[in-house]
């Protein structure tokens, strides 16, 4: 793990149009929304395995059929390298790649 650099961090928005970038406070955002409550808490359930298996995890809240996470690395301050690999497993979670996201955090 490693904190970002600022190049990489100018690059995000190019792989996470849909994802907040706040490079002041060093935090990574995205609000998701589900068909249902079921879909958004097995959604929280998959990123909730992998966050134990990565030791890294989200500040995140949940609404009915809505999910709000948010990555930052507090040991940097900042954004790291293990957001970024959090982040794209949330988008294949949330893609419905659910396997293919359980597979990426082992």
């Amino acid at each position: 793990m490693r904190k970002l650099e600022a190049t990489e961090l100018a690059a995000l928005a190019a792989e996470f149009p849909q994802w907040q970038v706040d490079t002041h406070i060093g935090t990574l955002s995205r609000n998701f929304v589900f068909g249902d409550f079921m879909q958004a808490f097995a959604f929280m359930t998959h990123v909730a395995i992998a966050s134990e298996k990565h030791n890294h995890h989200p500040e995140w809240s949940n609404v009915y059929n809505q999910v709000a996470i948010t990555w930052t690395t507090h040991d940097v301050r900042g954004l790291s390298t293990n957001d970024i690999d959090m982040a794209r497993l949330c988008e294949q979670a949330f893609a419905g790649n659910v396997a293919g996201a359980v597979a990426t955090a082992a």
